[in-house]
């Protein structure tokens, strides 16, 4: 997915559709001069409908078509026939969005499944024809009602993105390069922090035909949560993972202190985070030696203890497969 074409923040204008007024139609033909009451009702104005969609993963469709009206329904007519109902406006959206108000910050609903439909803006009812108020004090009705107003206002549509393992770290720890050699996505690699600008999301082949997902979020530095780096940004994209997949290097300078920097930070932006199952993967390790190596696992085993963790190395491949086994038996417990 290239970078420009990831978009996960939109604001939008909706619409829905004005009901048609009812009829105050007479009965007129050439056999009677003055008839009763035949007017129809109204027909109900288009909702705008915001539909979940599991082939979409951006918003960027909507980055240039902020404005979504749907169509007015129809005016009744003689003879007690109903106006035709104004035609609904569909808005796909990839999985994972919510739906906010743009003026109180209100959430609405959330999309999270294939096909599931929320209305945003729901169309005006159709007025009532004057059929519908003759009585035997009022037989010749001449009003009816008009059609109710259409609904309108601005709105937040924000992604949130659905995966099995998110990969939490500070830039450059290694995240994409996983990611590209445990499934086929094609993330920016290169040996500089920052080179994530945009969540990439991979699907991990298992054992036996199973499969899970497996998000790259941009790195996390510490102040992300007031904004610092790339900030608040991508922090709600974690808030959707099942677990989270710690990456620390085995070159860091203090694993045990990067690694509580990065749960401060998630604990800073949402607590809820810290309920999320766990796991630490210490990248690069192919940079270790055997004696480095037990001694930093016995280091960590003493500042961390009960944090389940494993030394990989995506340029050797070491540990990759008992960490895709960590992790299926975490995420099916």
């Amino acid at each position: 997915m290239a970078d420009s074409n990831f978009v996960d923040y939109v604001k939008i204008f909706c619409r829905s559709g004005k009901g048609g007024a009812g009829s105050a139609h007479l009965h007129r033909d050439k056999l009677t001069s003055k008839g009763g009451p035949d007017g129809g009702d109204g027909g109900k104005g288009g909702d705008v409908i915001i539909r979940g969609n599991a082939q979409l993963w951006t918003l960027i469709h909507l980055k240039y078509k902020r404005h979504v009206f749907a169509e007015d329904g129809q005016g009744g007519s003689s003879n007690n026939k109903t106006g035709a109902g104004g035609k609904d406006r569909v808005v796909e959206v990839p999985l994972g969005t919510v739906a906010k108000n743009a003026d109180t910050g209100e959430v609405l609903f959330e999309i999270t499944k294939h096909d599931e439909e929320k209305i945003i803006t729901p169309g005006g009812r159709g007025g009532l024809g004057n059929t519908n108020f003759k009585s035997a004090t009022m037989q010749t009705p001449r009003f009816a009602q008009p059609g109710e107003d259409a609904t309108e206002g601005w709105y937040i549509l924000e992604l949130k993105i659905l995966a099995d393992v998110g990969l939490v770290g500070f830039p450059n720890a290694g995240k994409s390069t996983l990611l590209s050699v445990l499934s086929a996505a094609r993330p920016k690699i290169a040996n500089y922090p920052f080179t994530t600008l945009v969540p990439n999301l991979g699907i991990v082949a298992y054992r036996e035909s199973r499969s899970f997902a497996m998000a790259d979020i941009p790195g996390i530095i510490e102040g992300a949560h007031e904004g610092r780096g790339l900030g608040l940004r991508f922090l709600r994209h974690i808030e959707r993972n099942a677990m989270l997949l710690f990456m620390v290097p085995a070159d860091s300078r203090n694993v045990k202190e990067e690694y509580n920097i990065l749960l401060g930070e998630l604990r800073k932006y949402n607590p809820e985070l810290l309920d999320k199952k766990r796991f630490i993967a210490i990248s690069k390790s192919d940079l270790l030696d055997e004696e480095l190596r037990d001694e930093l696992n016995k280091e960590i085993g003493n500042q961390l203890p009960g944090v389940p963790r494993l030394f990989i190395s995506s340029a050797t491949g070491e540990g990759l497969t008992v960490l895709k086994d960590k992790l299926w038996e975490i995420l099916n417990s």
